[in-house]
This record gives C-alpha cells, structure tokens and sequence, in this order.
C-alpha cells in the first residue's frame, strides 16, 4: 500500500508546479509540441510519400506540408490550453487572442521551416528529429511573445505572479 505521506507531499509539489504560470506554459506547448511532432511523423511517413508536390502551381517537399499541418494541429492545442490555463487573466477577446496567437505562430511555422530545411538537408537529421530540434530551439521566445503580444500581459511582476 502506497504510503500516504509520500503520496500528500507528491500532490503539494505537483499543485506548486502547476501555480507556476512557466510550468503551466510548458505542459500546453508540450502538449501542442506533442500533437505536432506526432503528427509531423505520420503525415510526413505515411500520407505524403512522394519528395514533392506541386500545388498551385508551387513545388513544394513533403516535409514542408506535413509541417503546415502537423504545426496548425499543434498550434490549435497549444492555445487553447494556454488561453484557458495559462493566462486565463488575459482580458482580449478569444477572437482577438487566437489572431495574435496565429499570427506568433504563422512566423514561427517559418522559422521553424528554415531550421527543419538547415537540419534535414545540411546536417541530414532524420525528419522526426529535425522536427523535435527544430522546435525546441524556438520555445522560450515564444513563451515571451505570447505573454506579451498574444495575451496583451506585461513582463511587470512577472516573477512574482509565476512563481
């Protein structure tokens, strides 16, 4: 039987975890990143097989359309964790929130592109691991960029309301 001081003291730290305003950002990009690196892996093993397509007129790899949608599947979990449980004091509108939070997300598909690109074709990491690398590079400034921009709340007592 599990001993139920160990198992008091294991809630307490979790419950301090989770009042930590970083914490919680981790758990929902982790799970977004999660989505996306998941998804990333079967579009890009098993339903775009070809090297390229052409779309509208456009070439285009099939590691960059699994990206755009591996990364919006990501995104859309991602915000909607981080608007509800990580800066629900947020007062902008939903619609307003998920524009900036798309917009932060729309340049950071690009960025992420172009580190994907540099690793799987100048340092011929595997797709799935270029995508984890890729996307690991990027985290902090987006937890600072959707604080501030997304989510319209200052970095002004930012240690003493996450911690």
């Amino acid at each position: 039987m599990p001993n139920t001081a160990v198992l008091m003291a294991n809630s307490s730290t979790w419950q301090r975890i989770l009042q930590n305003k970083f914490a919680r950002f981790l758990l929902s990009a982790g799970t977004g990143f999660l989505v996306d690196i998941l998804a990333f892996y079967f579009f890009d093993g098993f339903v775009f097989t070809q090297k390229t397509y052409t779309i509208l007129g456009h070439v285009t790899s099939n590691h960059a359309l699994s990206l755009i949608v591996s990364f919006s599947l990501g995104v859309l979990v991602n915000f909607l964790i981080t608007r509800y449980l990580v800066f629900s004091e947020s007062r902008l509108p939903f619609a307003q929130q998920l524009m900036r939070f798309g917009l932060v997300a729309f340049i950071g598909y690009f960025a992420n592109l172009e580190v994907l690109k540099l690793f799987i074709r100048y340092l011929n990491f595997a797709p799935p691991v270029a995508r984890i690398t890729a996307a690991l590079s990027l985290f902090l400034a987006s937890y600072f960029i959707h604080k501030i921009f997304s989510f319209n709340l200052s970095l002004r007592n930012h240690a003493a309301k996450s911690n």
